[in-house]
């Protein structure tokens, strides 16, 4: 598997894996989890990290830096190849790229209608922060009353 950055050329096959990805929230969730704009605003203010196998993109995550701390999202790997290890791949590839720009700390959010996902992260070394309201953009596209459980992990030095 190689990993690599996106670049804007990958912005389509890269939204359209993440909204493949995230049907799983159909459940709660109204249309896609990404649009171009959005997928645009992620681009502009971080990074994407792309995993690619025989060059077809199979997973990625979204990093970008906050002060000392990092935020991590959208980790997304094609449903066919779930379960392989690529996702645990990205997650360390993106704490390894948030210690190597100078955060000390990776955060992430969890919808708590997606109570699977606390404990896989946990097995990351994540721990819970406590909850925060949804924001406005997802607040807006919900079917049901959620918010986003906060979760972070220190990390240690080079």
């Amino acid at each position: 598997m190689n990993l690599r950055f996106a670049k804007e050329s990958d912005l389509p096959a890269l939204m359209a894996l993440v909204n493949e990805a995230f049907q799983v929230e159909r459940f709660f969730l109204i249309g896609n989890r990404l649009d171009p704009e959005r997928t645009r605003q992620h681009f502009e203010k971080g990074r994407f990290l792309l995993a690619e196998e025989e060059d077809a993109l199979v997973g990625c995550v979204y990093v970008e830096l906050q002060g000392d701390r990092s935020y991590l999202g959208l980790l997304s790997v094609d449903p066919r190849r779930q379960k392989c290890g690529i996702g645990r791949r990205l997650v360390s590839a993106a704490e390894e790229l948030a210690r190597e720009i100078g955060a000390r700390h990776v955060d992430l959010t969890v919808v708590n209608l997606r109570e699977e996902l606390l404990p896989l992260y946990e097995k990351l070394g994540y721990t819970v922060t406590g909850p925060q309201p949804a924001h406005k953009d997802l607040a807006s596209r919900v079917s049901q009353p959620c918010h986003l459980i906060r979760m972070s992990k220190p990390l240690g030095g080079l």
